[in-house]
């Protein structure tokens, strides 16, 4: 299914344009993962939402949590909306595999 991307907030959209400047390498993985979940919302793997950290209902009020693993064992954190017959994938952010098992006790 087809899908808009967003960030999450300015801030998020902020660090990934500066990726562009500081790390081309991560900018470009990230922007083909964009692409992918532009063509297909659920390309990634859904995490269980008795899984989802606190800090993401919390924070942001997600009521459903994806991840997308990027080379590297990096991932990117993010979530699927619907409205007026559109998908948002929505960007929370992205995290090296240590971090990523930190946040969710793996």
């Amino acid at each position: 299914m087809k899908s808009n991307i967003t960030f999450i907030d300015s801030k998020i959209k902020i660090a990934f344009e500066k990726l562009e400047r500081t790390d081309l390498e991560k900018y470009k993985l990230i922007k083909r993962a964009f692409e992918d979940l532009e063509n297909n919302a659920f390309c990634g793997i859904q995490i269980p939402k008795h899984l989802i950290p606190k800090e993401y209902i919390k924070k942001f009020n997600v009521k459903n949590l994806w991840k997308y693993n990027l080379p590297g064992a990096w991932r990117l954190i993010y979530s699927i909306e619907g409205k007026n017959l559109n998908v948002f994938s929505i960007i929370l952010e992205w995290l090296d595999h240590k971090e990523y098992e930190r946040k969710f006790h793996y």
